[in-house]
């Protein structure tokens, strides 16, 4: 697969606790250097990243990370704030708890809050496939279908696994046609990203794949 195929469909990655200012604007800088489709950056450096790039690389954050146990009000807040800052496009980690409940209305109700929050901006729901059942999984594909979100993504990378091959094919199988899958947590090699854009997957979130295209 080409390289600059593989480059546009990646969010570059930095989501680790102690990443600082100069490590982002590195990120960006290969961001734009390699034409990926977004860098995925904490929050509180948005704003930065925002006029750093200035309107050279889309800028991606995350929402209710890494756990998705907060509330609603809080997500919804965050991702107000997070579009204020600039963020083109939001990651949000639903609320697992609710969807071992089984309380899928309460899972849609939310998504819909935090879309309602970020118009004209692209909405990606992270579902920690890792901790979920083959029967919740497929739910979730069926409420993020509903919810109007633009991607359904496999994984924050802080939990007990990444994406597999296995999942993103189940996703692509039973989301609707106007839903894309990110492929996020794990991705090692080029021969596993190029795999996974052959199962479906429409983005992929990693902070290696540069390095490994490199060599």
């Amino acid at each position: 697969m080409d390289k600059k195929e593989i480059l546009k469909r990646l969010d570059h990655t930095l989501l680790k606790q102690e990443a600082t200012w100069e490590q982002i604007r590195a990120i960006c800088d290969e961001g734009m250097e390699h034409g990926t489709a977004s860098v995925c950056i904490p929050p509180s450096f948005v704003k930065q990243a925002k006029e750093y790039a200035a309107g050279r690389l889309p800028i991606c954050t995350v929402i209710g990370f890494p756990n998705g146990y907060m509330t609603t009000a809080v997500k919804v807040f965050e991702t107000e704030d997070a579009v204020k800052n600039g963020a083109d496009e939001i990651d949000m980690v639903i609320n697992i708890g609710m969807v071992k409940e089984k309380n899928y209305d309460g899972v849609l109700e939310e998504i819909r809050a935090v879309r309602a929050a970020c118009p004209g901006k692209i909405l990606k729901v992270i579902i920690e496939t890792c901790l979920l059942t083959e029967e919740e999984k497929i739910e979730m594909c069926r409420v993020v279908t509903e919810s109007g979100a633009d991607y359904i993504k496999t994984s924050t990378g802080f939990s007990t696994g990444g994406a597999t091959f296995a999942d993103v094919e189940l996703m692509r199988k039973h989301v609707g046609p106007q839903v894309k899958v990110k492929a996020a947590g794990g991705i090692s090699s080029v021969a596993d990203a190029e795999e996974f854009i052959r199962l479906g997957a429409d983005r992929l979130g990693t902070s290696r794949l540069i390095r490994l295209l490199e060599a």
